[in-house]
């Protein structure tokens, strides 16, 4: 592979050829705020990623990880944050250790502003990594407690896919404990993507575990924002989320 810095340049300048400024202002309506952003979609700065590596796969793991740092410093647009996140995807579950997590939490920290930034790393990035690495998905309990939005968002959505999972041979079941626990951190937080992160975890949950649920939200229903209760019973048996619905939430 070429110097990373380079590499960074020429991943950065395929990703500006690909830009369409008429996406780039219909992108705004999914963000509450003003984005910056070139109108390259999601699956088209995967494909860059993947185009770039096609004929460089003998790139080890840890100098894409050297280049994934170097596109998310000097990303200035939307897009250029989750190139940096789409140079991993192909080895996080295999060719990274747990120095991805450190890194991502930094990331989340540092160049992560928007929820579609936080959930491409937790859904993309993470997922696989975790896939390879079930015995680290507790470490992300102590994002709960950051300063950043995101990494705290992120504690609920990195484990979504983790409430009941077949890896391999074997189930995997995300313990409630670790499910309510959070929810109870983060239900009062007063950023709004925090609660639905709430909302989207309890609801993941709630199809594997309802009545645990159920009884959590019965518990809680008080403390609870509404649109975070509602996320949660969204796909709960139509009986169950009625009476739910009548503690007040609804």
């Amino acid at each position: 592979m070429t110097h990373v810095p380079a590499a960074a340049e020429e991943l950065a300048k395929t990703l500006a050829a690909r830009a369409d400024p008429d996406f780039a202002v219909r992108m705004q309506r999914y963000f509450p705020h003003e984005i910056k952003a070139l109108g390259v979609g999601n699956a088209a700065v995967v494909e860059i990623a993947t185009d770039y590596f096609r004929e460089r796969r003998d790139t080890p793991a840890a100098t894409r990880l050297l280049l994934a740092e170097e596109v998310l410093a000097r990303a200035e647009y939307h897009e250029e944050v989750l190139l940096g996140f789409a140079v991993l995807h192909k080895v996080a579950r295999t060719g990274l250790g747990e120095e991805l997590l450190d890194r991502c939490e930094h990331w989340l920290h540092t160049y992560v502003s928007n929820w579609a930034q936080c959930d491409d790393m937790c859904l993309k990035l993470l997922y696989p990594f975790f896939l390879g690495h079930l015995e680290l998905i507790a470490r992300t309990r102590r994002w709960a407690g950051s300063a950043s939005p995101w990494a705290r968002r992120a504690a609920n959505v990195a484990v979504v896919k983790f409430v009941r999972r077949t890896v391999g041979r074997t189930v995997f079941e995300l313990p409630l404990s670790h499910v309510f626990d959070n929810c109870v951190r983060l239900m009062h937080d007063d950023h709004v993507y925090v609660q639905k992160g709430c909302g989207w975890l309890l609801k993941v949950t709630a199809e594997a575990h309802p009545d645990e649920v159920a009884d959590f939200l019965r518990t809680w229903h008080t403390e609870m924002p509404r649109d975070t209760f509602r996320y949660a019973v969204e796909k709960m048996d139509p009986r169950l989320r009625r009476s739910l619905m009548e503690l007040g939430q609804g």
